[in-house]
């Protein structure tokens, strides 16, 4: 096996059924097994949040740009700047995305089940409501 440069991505316009606002992302990697690893650069403009979604097997989020939150169901608001990482675990319902009046980007990373398994990588749910996204 040799070390090789992985294929560009175009930058593809996230879909309205998973994202409130513009989102956009470059799927950079989607390993093939035995990694199942997947990562993809997100750009959320101002205002922009995905619909609530939980991953089979957790994600991690580094925010490279911007300002944003992370919110868990049920649980308190996180906001995040330039550097930050958080991880939410397998299964946990949550959404993020940009201030009201910032952009915000960040790199997302996770892993697709098992080749045993069936689950989907993620489940998208329902989108927020304007009481349940921060006001400015």
């Amino acid at each position: 096996m040799t070390t090789e440069l992985q294929p560009k991505s175009p930058t593809i316009k996230g879909p309205a059924e998973w994202f409130t606002g513009d989102v956009f992302f470059n799927a950079y990697y989607a390993g093939t097994e035995p990694s199942r690893t997947r990562l993809n650069l997100v750009r959320f403009t101002p205002g922009a949040h995905t619909a609530w979604h939980r991953h089979a097997v957790g994600q991690t989020l580094h925010v490279t740009e911007g300002y944003g939150y992370v919110q868990s169901r049920g649980e308190e608001l996180i906001e995040l700047r330039p550097g930050d990482t958080v991880y939410t675990p397998a299964g946990e319902w949550y959404w993020h995305g940009a201030s009201a009046d910032n952009f915000m980007c960040h790199l997302a990373l996770w892993e697709a089940p098992g080749p045993d398994s069936d689950e989907p990588e993620t489940v998208w749910g329902e989108l927020l409501t304007p009481e349940e996204y921060p006001q400015a």
